[in-house]
């Protein structure tokens, strides 16, 4: 089953963050790509993102790689650096422990599409600099950033 029917794949919109994060990753769609083709070291994620949506929040992981491609549309990339514009056939790498909080946003008129592939590891953690919020894999959970659940 080496070839992924991509037009069998389910879309996943918008984001898992508590009310009221998800809102500006509200648009995103996702197709897992490589569960669908039974990966399980790393993921593989088309991603559609609409005019004016985020990728995420901004936020850099503990533990897991990741990697963006853009295939079609133009992408503004916010880092801790500043901005930078990304086109098609443009790419961005963040290596895990590298406290430089990312994400995507599409300023655009045009819909934007592209690959993001990441490590998939049993501890990680996700940390968000920009807003009150936290997620670790040992508890499978967002949380304040005092640990506190959401609700």
């Amino acid at each position: 089953m080496p070839k992924v029917d991509v037009t069998t794949i389910a879309e996943r919109k918008g984001s898992s963050y508590p009310a009221p994060f998800a809102a500006l990753a509200g648009a995103r769609r996702r197709q897992a790509l490589g569960d669908a083709g039974g990966l399980t070291d790393f993921g593989v994620n088309l991603t559609h993102l609409p005019p004016g949506a985020w990728s995420s929040q901004r936020h850099w992981h503990s533990h897991e790689d990741e990697f963006v491609y853009v295939l079609s549309g133009e992408l503004v990339l916010v880092t801790d650096a500043g901005e930078q514009l990304l086109h098609a056939n443009d790419c961005a790498a963040f290596p895990k422990g590298h406290a430089d909080a990312h994400h995507l946003i599409n300023r655009s008129g045009q819909m934007a599409i592209y690959l993001e592939v990441g490590s998939r590891r049993d501890i990680d953690a996700c940390h968000y600099p920009d807003i009150d919020l936290h997620w670790d894999s040992r508890l499978d959970a967002y949380t304040h950033k005092d640990g506190s659940s959401y609700p």
